[in-house]
């Protein structure tokens, strides 16, 4: 795997050695190795001279929404970044680079300046660096949990000692002893905060933890101060007890923070792990080696056990197994996969040894894409959590005028109250409740609809898909699938229909006509006589023995057939034997087996449906009766679709497009939501901004009923974040709330934030 990363210290605690030019130098080689970048970059629509690429990365060291915009001020600064998103909820950057103009040891030097450390999304490392950050987080928080008792323990006698019950030097005794305790926290458990304030002082901007440094400083400097001249003006009042119950709701709020984002965050993670490191590959002498993944070449041949994962895309040689193909189609029951069947990378082989011809490796396979979707997602930012970044700046910076303006106006009466207030107020105003408001919840959607299956390639979707109220379809590929089915038997009287039915299989099993496959698989395995002296009549149809009996199977002249009756769009097949005329198949399109029940739940959203295609209208009329689909157009070309769709939208609705042809392409770029299912082309899906790779209609049903869900969790987030900080802020600057409670309602609504969107992570049902 890919292990290099160039970065400022993880952990400002850790005195790092300088590194030597030579270790540097090899770590620009490694990022620089278009081996090396390719791991977790794709290519990227041109927009500029020379070849674009996109690359996400996972950063480390954010705390707030202020470092996403720190970050991507520091990667649009590089000469040659076109492109740079940042989410602060699940920590991952997506940036777009032209490959002639810089290089990802330029950008990936940007983060380290900029004071965070940066990892290629699919790097190994990433997860020791978030595992990492778990356990010091944990050895943070059980520090100041520890000395946050003690010092309370301390405290106590001087919340209930009556004048004269303490003396002064076992009241000192206690401060010295807080003072002590207070220490660790100040120097371990604080420095999470401390180091992201410092960061942005920097940087010349304002954070979110800027305001909780400066209030934990304060408290701690007016109480050493305190502590060290009793009799002096700062010996009225010490804050040690409200210090550590500060620092230990903060980090309780931010470690329950950090497991639920991983948790409702975590579907790339568990979707990028699903590839396994090694493989056996067979020799030239038949015999086998455990090779990487990433040494395969189409063309190798490779066993793979029960229990592991396909390592890339390619077709079964030899062996009979189910595969579970969840994750990556939506599929949730195995399937079975023999000889000559296709298996797709990141699919798990359950039940026997099998060995597959590698076809596609690498970038190349389906599993990458969807990890490349599911990536650039990742690393999106809704409109309303873009809003909330840009607001986050400029109400810090009225923080902090707020708190000067309380500490001045307390001073004049009180001066050690005053240091209260200002603390209170630096802390109970943090707008991270506000900045993961939107975020958390959009990131707990899409995991979600990933783990069924649709992928979210902008986050900015499951907004649109709530304004939304028309759906357009359209029909090849979309609503059919590609082949044909049996939706009828006519036969003379007196004769058996099912019987009818398989003496025609019989025939056309004999047969790779498409109309032949479809009474294959209509009459199915069971019961199927065996057919000799097959012979095929150009342009007319079949001719053989079945079970005794001389049958055609073919055209009505071929047949003799009578004139059925034939609904528009029918294709029918007729079978005679030596009497004449013995059955008629009509033959129609094959729809997707949930199309009607998709529809349905669609129109019981209130949902306008439309049919959209460039097939022959009587056979659009005739899928939409099938459907109940009740406006449908036809021989529509694709400018024709487009400025259907533009018409739909001057009359002011708002339109979905679900496609996945090529010819897609221009209507699902200019609907406000597009919506491709099943194996599209590569343009269509580049065009998507949700993408269904198991094909299930059903799919867009579930898709707006979380979306719609998703918007009531974020307007409770947000009327949250407000009735918080209106309740709180006043009670902070008339005195009335203590810094110790101020840090609980900080950590409280934040961490209320991110488990209501956690309620997002239950996948939709479908």
């Amino acid at each position: 795997m890919f292990q290099a990363t160039l970065s400022a210290p993880a952990d400002p605690s850790v005195d790092d050695a300088p590194a030597s030019a030579h270790t540097a130098s090899a770590l620009q080689a490694v990022l620089d190795d278009r081996a090396g970048w390719e791991a977790f970059s794709r290519p990227a629509p041109a927009q500029a001279a020379g070849a674009c690429w996109e690359s996400h990365v996972a950063i480390d060291g954010m705390h707030c929404a202020t470092c996403s915009l720190t970050l991507e001020q520091a990667l649009r600064s590089v000469p040659g970044v076109l492109e740079a998103s940042v989410n602060g909820a699940s920590q991952m950057a997506r940036v777009v680079w032209a490959e002639g103009a810089t290089r990802p040891s330029q950008w990936f030097g940007a983060v380290a300046r900029a004071g965070y450390q940066a990892l290629p999304a699919t790097d190994l490392a990433q997860r020791e660096v978030r595992a990492r950050a778990q356990r010091t987080m944990l050895w943070r928080w059980l520090v100041a949990g520890f000395c946050m008792m003690q010092v309370m323990m301390y405290a106590f006698p001087a919340y209930v000692a009556e004048p004269g019950e303490m003396t002064a030097d076992a009241a000192q005794l206690l401060r010295w002893a807080s003072w002590v305790l207070t220490l660790p926290v100040m120097l371990f458990s604080c420095r999470p905060f401390f180091a992201s304030a410092w960061r942005d002082l920097r940087q010349r901007t304002i954070g979110m933890d800027v305001p909780v440094a400066l209030g934990i400083l304060i408290a701690f400097g007016a109480s050493t101060a305190a502590t060290f001249d009793p009799t002096g003006p700062w010996g009225a009042e010490v804050w040690y007890d409200s210090l550590t119950m500060l620092v230990f709701f903060l980090l309780s709020g931010r470690m329950l923070e950090q497991r639920l984002r991983d948790r409702t965050a975590g579907s790339l993670d568990a979707l990028s792990r699903r590839l396994p490191d090694s493989v056996e590959r067979q020799r030239a002498d038949g015999s086998y080696e455990r090779v990487a993944v990433r040494r395969l070449a189409a063309g190798d041949v490779v066993r793979v056990m029960p229990g592991e994962a396909f390592p890339a895309d390619g077709t079964v040689l030899s062996g009979a197994t189910t595969v579970d193909e969840a994750l990556l189609t939506g599929e949730s029951q195995p399937v079975p996969r023999a000889a000559g069947a296709a298996v797709v990378a990141g699919s798990h082989n359950l039940s026997s040894v099998v060995e597959m011809k590698v076809e596609r490796v690498g970038a190349d396979t389906r599993y990458a894409g969807i990890v490349a979707l599911m990536g650039q997602a990742a690393a999106g930012k809704p409109r309303l959590a873009q809003l909330a970044d840009r607001m986050a700046r400029p109400f810090l910076v009225g923080v902090l005028l707020a708190t000067a303006a309380s500490a001045v106006w307390w001073w004049r009466t009180d001066p050690a109250h005053a240091i209260s207030v200002a603390i209170a107020v630096l802390i109970v105003t943090c707008p991270c409740a506000l900045s993961l408001a939107t975020p958390a919840a959009t990131l707990a959607a899409a995991g979600a609809l990933a783990r069924r299956g649709v992928l979210v390639r902008r986050l900015q979707a499951l907004e649109t898909c709530t304004t939304i109220d028309t759906v357009v379809f359209d029909k090849t590929g979309t609503l059919t699938l590609d082949r044909m089915a049996v939706s009828a038997v006519h036969t003379r009287e007196g004769a058996d229909a099912a019987q009818a039915l398989r003496l025609a299989a019989a025939l056309a099993r004999h047969s790779l006509h498409p109309a032949s496959r479809a009474i294959v698989a209509h009459a199915g395995e069971a019961g199927t006589p065996a057919a000799s002296g097959v012979e095929e009549i150009h342009g007319s149809g079949l001719r053989g023995q079945v079970a005794g009996h001389s049958l055609c199977l073919g055209s009505a002249a071929l047949c003799g057939a009578p004139v059925q009756p034939r609904p528009d769009g029918v294709l029918q097949v007729h079978l005679a034997d030596a009497q004449g005329w013995l059955a008629t198949f009509d033959l129609d399109e094959t729809i997707r087996p949930d199309a009607q029940d998709a529809m349905g739940a669609l129109r019981a959203m209130g949902l306008r449906l439309q049919l959209l295609s460039g097939d022959r209208m009587r056979h659009v009329a005739r899928l939409a009766w099938r459907v109940n689909i009740n406006h449908a157009f036809g021989d529509r070309t694709p400018e024709g679709k487009l400025a259907h769709v533009r018409d739909l939208q001057a009359r002011g609705h708002r339109v979905a497009m679900v496609g996945d042809g090529i010819n897609d392409a221009p209507v699902l770029a200019c609907a406000d939501l597009a919506i491709t299912l099943g194996q599209a082309a590569p343009i269509t899906q580049s065009r998507a901004d949700v993408v269904v790779p198991g094909g299930q209609l059903a799919a867009v049903a579930a898709l707006v009923l979380h979306a719609q869900r998703t918007r009531v969790v974020v307007r409770q987030n947000l009327l949250w974040a407000a009735v918080y900080n209106a309740v709180c802020v006043p009670l902070a600057v008339l005195g009335l709330m203590p810094p110790w409670l101020a840090g609980l309602g900080m950590a409280a609504s934040s961490l209320g934030v991110v488990l209501n969107s956690a309620r997002l992570a239950r996948a939709p049902r479908f």
